[in-house]
């Protein structure tokens, strides 16, 4: 094994943090596939599109993870039986959300990710005696920010929209427009 300045337990460790991390991307990025492969609805070039520079930013850093494993000697997982088995985030196999539920799921895991590497790099020592990854894991919590930022842009125009449409039901009641209920919806 090369070395390169770390104890073996510290790189074990490491190893151990960057292989969890690995398990969370590799889902986060799958669902976010997913997403963007049966996303559906008035808003869907544009999480589409989203959706799909999400996943390609998420896939490079899936590889940094992984070769970084290796870097440090040890076996980066590859199985989606190791992802599952240690990843935080959960999956929705059957489940087919609305283009805004996925924007919530997302925004959710993402928020998952930005806390567990905070808390990584604030509280494992080995992890902050390992510049290398320190540095890593620093540029993927600044690329989640960005993410969750956003996911939080669509949530947020989602608000507005939502609150822009009550107001214009007001004022057709008010001034004895009749409202129509949206096809489907219940009256």
């Amino acid at each position: 094994m090369i070395n390169i300045g770390l104890e073996d337990s510290n790189r074990r460790e490491v190893t151990r943090a960057l292989n969890n991390l690995l398990s969370d991307e590799y889902l986060l990025s799958t669902k976010t596939k997913n997403y963007h492969w049966n996303v559906t609805g008035p808003h869907f070039h544009d999480l589409h599109t989203l959706f799909g520079d999400q996943y390609a930013k998420l896939d490079v850093f899936i590889d940094e993870v992984g070769e970084r494993v290796r870097a440090l000697g040890g076996n980066a997982f590859g199985t989606m039986t190791e992802f599952l088995r240690c990843t935080r985030l959960q999956e929705r196999p059957e489940v087919h959300p609305s283009e805004l539920a996925m924007v919530e799921d997302l925004y959710d895991d993402h928020e998952i990710l930005l806390r567990s590497l905070r808390g990584s790099l604030a509280g494992n020592a080995s992890l902050r005696g390992d510049i290398g990854t320190t540095e890593l894991l620093t540029r993927a919590m600044q690329e989640h920010e960005k993410m969750v930022s956003m996911l939080q842009s669509v949530l947020g125009k989602h608000d507005q929209l939502k609150e822009w449409l009550k107001a214009q039901d007001a004022i057709q009641r008010e001034i004895g427009i009749e409202v129509l209920a949206p096809a489907g919806s219940a009256t």
